[in-house]
């Protein structure tokens, strides 16, 4: 009974702390990017380069509105972290969340893509390069290169060689487990970015997946990764207060590539990627209206969703941005709930 009340008190004390952190340092950040005048640029064109012409009007009044708000998520994430090593050395906390097995990539992930993230954003506040920002491809490529470098260390150094199916058991992929890991930091990284478009969406699905896993990392004994998923969840619910319609900030490529490839990584390392699709529902489905719409577009000159991905399209049909994000984060703790309960009876069987 003392353990888990000391693990549990591990888990929330790291997760108020993130959350009282980026609390006190958003009005620094605020000012700083009105200062430097980080305001949100509303895309000129579509994905397929036509003109954005819909999305512009559905978005026009959110032109200049702060952006890299996710600098604060994963900031104050890793500010916690590092005073944990600090805090656990001086006897005033119980242990470090630096630790090699359960958070070294984890964290690797959330600085270095975040890094890229606020890199693209810079350039696309500052309109610099053909595309105002990193082109497509780019980002591709650095993904894959940072996704590689964590399937090496899974594969090579802790000895990760097989997924979990729920009902079955282990089914050994030898080296086909490398190709895997990349797609699925590739697929969460770009599927919360599509996601990140209404005013608290992202963020109100991401709080909830992280909670899920950071309950399923918990009962696989990772008790580490079960405080960092809370330390992100913490600091997340602190940006979501500000984020809320309408948005003081907004997260950014340097938040949504961030977290959502932070989100695939925890997802391999507790060996539920199965099961992701479930917690990470809607990301899945706005991810699937995009392709359905290039497809269309690309194949037979025509467009399933006035405009996508889908939650844009609800807003073109008449709904309002809130009711949007509301319903979608209904779906979002249905099917995380669900999710959760078959990762919880794949760790028990």
């Amino acid at each position: 009974m003392n353990e888990l009340i000391r693990d549990l008190t591990l888990i929330f004390g790291s997760s108020l702390l993130a959350f009282v952190i980026t609390i006190i340092l958003v009005p620094s950040f605020t000012k700083f990017v009105k200062k430097h005048q980080f305001g949100q640029q509303i895309k000129a064109n579509a994905i397929t380069g036509e003109k954005a012409t819909l999305f512009a009007a559905l978005h026009a009044k959110k032109a200049g509105t702060p952006t890299m708000g996710g600098v604060l998520i994963w900031g104050s994430s890793f500010l916690v972290v590092l005073l944990s090593r600090v805090l656990s050395a001086m006897g005033l906390f119980d242990r470090s969340l630096l630790n090699r097995k359960e958070t070294w990539i984890p964290i690797f992930t959330l600085l270095a893509v975040g890094t890229l993230g606020a890199l693209d954003d810079y350039l696309n506040i500052k309109g610099i390069g053909k595309q105002k920002g990193l082109s497509a491809k780019f980002k591709l490529l650095w993904l894959s290169i940072f996704g590689g470098v964590g399937a090496w260390w899974f594969f090579a150094k802790l000895g990760f060689d097989s997924i979990n199916v729920p009902g079955i058991g282990d089914v050994t992929l030898g080296w086909w487990y490398i190709p895997l890991f990349i797609f699925i930091i590739l697929a969460t990284s770009n599927s919360v970015n599509l996601t990140d478009g209404l005013d608290g969406l992202a963020s109100g699905l991401l709080i909830l997946a992280f909670g899920v896993f950071g309950v399923i990392a918990y009962a696989k004994g990772l008790l580490i990764l079960s405080a960092f998923c809370a330390v992100i969840t913490g600091s997340t619910v602190a940006f979501l207060w500000f984020n809320i319609p309408p948005a003081r900030f907004y997260m950014g490529d340097t938040g949504a590539l961030s977290l959502g490839a932070t989100l695939g990584v925890i997802a391999m390392l507790t060996d539920q990627v199965l099961i992701l699709p479930l917690i990470g529902f809607i990301f899945v489905i706005e991810t699937i209206s995009v392709i359905i719409q290039i497809t269309s577009k690309k194949l037979f000159k025509r467009k399933v969703f006035k405009i996508a991905p889908i939650h844009h399209h609800f807003e073109a049909k008449g709904w309002p941005e809130y009711k949007v994000v509301m319903r979608f984060w209904t779906i979002g703790a249905f099917t995380a709930t669900i999710g959760l309960i078959l990762g919880l009876i794949s760790i028990t069987t």
